[in-house]
């Protein structure tokens, strides 16, 4: 970052930073619960896999709607 950067491009690139670090942690999570739902249904814990497979679903749509948002920042902040 340079000096003459305006205050709108800084905002946006805090944002961004702060949008992607929390689609690591999410992505990490989600990693994690897949993990765990697999390990449970290899088990002969069946019903564990629906609920399993339905949290990372969402994991990954609120994750989609993240970077959208980085996107949405990235093309306002040009």
């Amino acid at each position: 970052m340079t000096d003459g950067e305006s205050p709108l491009r800084r905002r946006s690139l805090k944002g961004i930073n702060g949008a992607l670090a929390l689609i690591v942690v999410i992505l990490v999570v989600q990693v994690w619960m897949l993990m765990a739902s697999v390990e449970t249904y290899l088990a002969g814990h069946h019903e564990a896999a629906v609920p399993g497979a339905v949290l990372s679903g969402l994991l990954f749509a609120g994750s989609a709607l993240l970077l959208r948002y980085v996107n949405r920042l990235d093309r306002q902040s040009r």
